[in-house]
């Protein structure tokens, strides 16, 4: 037998009721050469399963005759019994049936006793024990590696629990991060909008003094800009959370491009720069949310215009390829140029190229990621260039466009009727909020009275009878939701025009506004030009 089998003597379990055969099989194992062998002897078929339970040998020799009992029975006995090692049957004759009923009870090997000799025997000894060894083995290693998965799996379930608990936590964080963008919102755009309308009227009754006059348009300018990076802010974060919904309509690209440059001339004379604008005369047409849209060229213009020194130019261009089905607006400026390593990170959330190391340029770097977001949003894509520091820059905007459509009727425009004066009521518990309203909504020759809270609203729009209500929403003692309410409820007020106007702008904040009964909404600081179009609207109807 191998080394290893030679260091100790093999345990033998021989269970047997002749006498004689114990003494063939003991003298059997004592012509093994190098191998020792200590023999037990039992003869009957209870000792031998008492026995076999311990597990105390290496391997067992089970005689087929044990009286009224046989083999087979103390075979199945044994291995119920929990017996592990291995089990010879020993029979008279060579029967295959028993042969194999004794394999199929799990049996090592079937010797038959009249062809039994020391060879045969220490061959199936040995073959029985190293696969027993295997086995045991093979089951070590089993239960090794079932106790690691055990571990592993013990590991991994932890970590899910702390990636599900750091999820919930970015969750909530996220859930704060957007409560705290909706609050800080509506708390700047409250002092932009008495701002704006103070601006506006001041506008409106122009001073001969240009020092005067130039600060009023300074702080015009300013007051647009925080505007603008409010909103810049909100819109990445709904797209972030994907939460922002696009109104898609056929529209006219070619058109679009040519009124966004055309609205943004006075800013880049202002500032000293040529715009060139290169834009086919048919009509592109695409899906897509002309309000967004604009908004995308309107941030890459005052991108251009923003890095692009006095005595520059930039130009706009429109493209169509028909093959692809694709328009590309380019933008291109003269100005200082973006590092190459910038590129990557150049649509960011937040991110800064050095085209703002002049931080007199401003900018929180929403801009861009807001230009990437609604572009892919209308199923297109954005791209930057630049040769570097003082080569300037080129961003690409592509999207899908559609076949030329059918002629379409022009749709009749109804005419807007003058000389009605609107009463307008004012809701609003910022002071100077609802005031320099009140003295804009004058200056444009309506009616107007305020109210600063929100009973006071309801209770001011029965005794007037307001032709149109302006209420804020965040109001004290009764909300705006709830002046809608109870203006919508009352015969003598249900037929007022019901504006909102408020900081908040999201698109859930517009449709509960809807359900509760209001016309429009309009976020702060609302742009008086809107505000005028919505109110003409309503003396026309």
């Amino acid at each position: 037998m191998e080394a290893d089998m030679e260091s100790q003597p093999v345990r033998v379990l021989l269970v047997e009721d002749d006498e004689d055969d114990y003494f063939l099989t003991r003298d059997l194992l004592s012509e093994i050469q190098g191998q020792p062998f200590r023999l037990e002897w039992v003869k009957d078929y209870v000792t031998a399963l008492e026995a076999m339970g311990r597990n105390g040998h290496e391997v067992y020799l089970l005689d087929y005759r044990l009286g009224q009992r046989n083999g087979l029975e103390l075979l199945r006995g044994a291995r119920e019994g929990g017996c592990q090692g291995p089990i010879i049957l020993l029979t008279g004759q060579g029967e295959r049936e028993v042969d194999i009923e004794a394999m199929r009870a799990g049996a090592a090997d079937f010797l038959i006793k009249g062809q039994i000799d020391a060879a045969l025997l220490e061959r199936s000894l040995r073959y029985a024990i190293e696969r027993q060894r295997d086995r045991e083995a093979l089951r070590q290693a089993h239960d090794h590696l079932e106790e690691r998965v055990k571990e592993r799996t013990v590991a991994l379930e932890r970590a899910n629990e702390a990636l599900r608990d750091r999820e919930e936590a970015l969750r909530e964080a996220h859930r704060r991060k957007d409560e705290f963008l909706a609050m800080l919102a509506h708390e700047l755009r409250n002092p932009l909008a008495p701002l704006r309308n103070a601006l506006h009227v001041l506008a409106q009754r122009a001073s001969a003094d240009p020092a005067l006059r130039q600060s009023q348009e300074m702080m015009e300018r300013q007051v647009r800009h925080l505007a603008r990076i409010v909103d810049d802010l909100l819109d990445v974060s709904r797209i972030m959370r994907g939460t922002i919904q696009l109104r898609p309509e056929r529209l006219d690209l070619a058109r679009l491009v040519r009124t966004s440059a055309l609205d943004h001339q006075g800013i880049f004379r202002q500032a000293g720069l040529a715009l060139d604008v290169d834009v086919p005369q048919l009509p592109v047409w695409t899906m897509g949310d002309s309000i967004r849209l604009a908004q995308v060229l309107s941030n890459l213009l005052h991108n251009a215009a923003k890095f692009t020194g006095s005595g520059g130019r930039v130009s706009v261009r429109l493209t169509v390829d028909t093959q692809q089905m694709k328009a590309e607006v380019a933008v291109r400026d003269t100005g200082i140029g973006i590092e190459s390593e910038m590129l990557p990170r150049l649509f960011e959330t937040f991110a800064q190229a050095d085209r703002s190391l002049d931080r007199s340029k401003g900018g929180v770097g929403l801009g861009l990621s807001l230009v990437k977001g609604l572009a892919e949003l209308h199923g297109g894509e954005v791209h930057a260039a630049s040769g570097g520091p003082g080569c300037g820059a080129e961003f690409r905007v592509q999207l899908p466009v559609e076949a030329e459509p059918a002629a379409l009727s022009e749709m009749p425009t109804a005419p807007i009727r003058t000389g009605k004066r609107l009463r307008i009521l004012v809701v609003e518990d910022n002071r100077d909020a609802a005031d320099s309203l009140r003295l804009l909504l004058e200056l444009y020759g309506y009616e107007a009275t305020v109210a600063y809270t929100g009973p006071d609203g309801v209770k001011a729009a029965e005794q007037w009878q307001p032709d149109v209500v302006l209420c804020d929403i965040g109001l004290p003692g009764l909300d705006g939701y709830g002046v809608a309410h109870k203006l919508r409820q009352n015969p003598s007020t249900a037929k007022a025009r019901l504006i909102a106007v408020t900081g908040y702008g999201a698109e859930e904040d517009r449709r509960r506004s809807q359900e509760v009964g209001f016309d429009a909404h309009l976020v702060k600081p609302v742009d008086p030009n809107a505000l005028q179009g919505v109110l003409l609207q309503e003396a026309s109807a």
